[in-house]
């Protein structure tokens, strides 16, 4: 056997580097198709490779699924996690930090953000990698909201009431998407009424 016919042997960093861009493409079939409508052929196409190449770095298309989601939510966590530690003033500046990091990582990363919040996966609990990176995202949304219980300056259960919020910038920012909001205004513009109503509401007077 001729040595230019033999198998190349990938590197760690080689294998790193297709699976980034499998995901990258993976990404942009999945936004714009959706899971169902997009094969293991179609992303081989799309990255020019051969029908087989992808089963070399994943098992299946849930797979691949699975690793572009937890690599949105990696990604997220972190833009609010660096919101959180660089936020200057107080609580409630840090706080609004977040909020903003939330809006902004959504419209910079709409394909990665869709995926992530938008898709019911099968077995999820079959990858970790992706049960920490949705855990590790959620806990950056109810960090901040525990500073303030701990601090005295808000009452309740951090995770209900962080959900309230999410709810409350999630759902404009997915109308948005959907294109179902007046061109009047926008998901910013709702979202700031929905905090200021929330905020007299738990931070109001008892």
């Amino acid at each position: 056997m001729r040595a230019d016919s033999l198998p190349r042997v990938l590197s760690s960093q080689d294998i790193e580097e297709f699976r980034d861009r499998l995901c990258d493409a993976a990404e942009r079939l999945f936004a714009e198709h959706g899971p169902d409508a997009v094969t293991m052929r179609e992303l081989a196409a799309e990255l020019g490779v051969s029908p087989m190449t992808p089963y070399r770095y994943f098992k299946d298309k849930e797979a691949i699924l699975a690793a572009v989601r937890a690599r949105g939510f990696n990604r997220h966590a972190d833009a609010l996690e660096r919101a959180y530690e660089e936020a200057p003033g107080g609580l409630f500046e840090r706080a609004a930090a977040v909020a903003q990091a939330y809006v902004r990582f959504a419209f910079e990363n709409p394909e990665a953000y869709k995926l992530m919040f938008d898709i019911a996966q099968q077995k999820e609990g079959d990858y970790p990698e992706l049960m920490e990176a949705g855990e590790r995202s959620r806990a950056t949304m109810t960090r901040h909201l525990k500073d303030m219980i701990a601090a005295g300056e808000l009452k309740g259960d951090p995770n209900l009431i962080g959900h309230v919020y999410w709810a409350a910038i999630h759902g404009p920012i997915m109308l948005q998407f959907s294109g179902m909001l007046p061109a009047a205004f926008g998901a910013e513009r709702i979202i700031g009424e929905l905090a200021g109503a929330l905020n007299a509401r738990f931070f109001g007077p008892p």
